[in-house]
């Protein structure tokens, strides 16, 4: 659909980032991948010629002792609701990052973790993150659309949801509903699976992270470390 084929394979970008991680010593950290079109010289809002402009593959590590010791996964984390206002092609994952960013911003200056994006009346997803809650044993996440980023950490955990026998259910849901949730977490590759413990001043539960989103946490740091390159 971008019409932007991969400058490299699969298992040469693999080896790639084994690299990265030997040469700059890392054992908790993480390996940031862009790819664009290339520089053809002028700006321009056509697409250059592929045949001319080769594609441009940056990566670097980012040392992160401790990642999977968070702090905040024993504490949970807290956060608040704001209007959706991106583009509608979220699905699509890009630099065009300005409205999260300026949605950390709000969380940050209302004293909270992070920010939950509400478009007509439902939560799409967080800033950087997807967003669950969990109801009656039901783990609750807005379905896969252009509404929100196929993330590759919600597709490993519900993943291992469906394989540890628990109950997934894929559609929107509402700030109201998140209030009266049993528990609540987000999922992204830097935070792994991370209770949400208040959302817009509602405590949620007994305000510590429940059970479902620990147990999660657990399953997906063990077959990550697993799966260690």
């Amino acid at each position: 659909e971008l019409d932007m084929a991969s400058p490299i394979a699969k298992d040469d970008l693999l080896e790639v980032h084994r690299e990265l991680v030997r040469l700059n010593g890392i054992e908790d950290g993480m390996i940031y991948l862009q790819i664009t079109r290339g520089a053809p010289g002028d700006r321009d809002f056509v697409f250059p010629d592929p045949q001319e402009t080769p594609p441009t593959i940056v990566l670097f590590t980012q040392n992160k002792p401790g990642m999977a010791d968070n702090p905040a996964a024993k504490t949970g984390i807290k956060v608040i609701s704001i209007d959706d206002q991106r583009w509608g092609r979220r699905d699509i994952k890009t630099v065009q990052l300005l409205y999260p960013s300026m949605g950390k911003m709000m969380a940050k200056a209302a004293g909270v973790d992070d920010a939950w994006l509400v478009e007509d009346g439902k939560v799409t997803e967080g800033t950087s993150n997807n967003a669950y809650i969990v109801k009656d044993g039901r783990i609750i996440t807005r379905e896969l659309s252009n509404d929100i980023l196929h993330g590759i950490t919600r597709k490993a955990v519900l993943r291992f949801a469906k394989e540890a026998q628990m109950i997934v259910e894929e559609r929107a849901f509402t700030i109201d509903e998140a209030q009266g949730a049993d528990e609540a977490f987000i999922t992204s590759a830097s935070t792994f699976v991370m209770p949400v413990v208040e959302i817009d001043g509602a405590t949620l539960g007994d305000g510590t992270p429940g059970p479902v989103a620990r147990r999660l946490r657990e399953i997906y740091l063990e077959e990550s470390r697993k799966a260690a390159i």
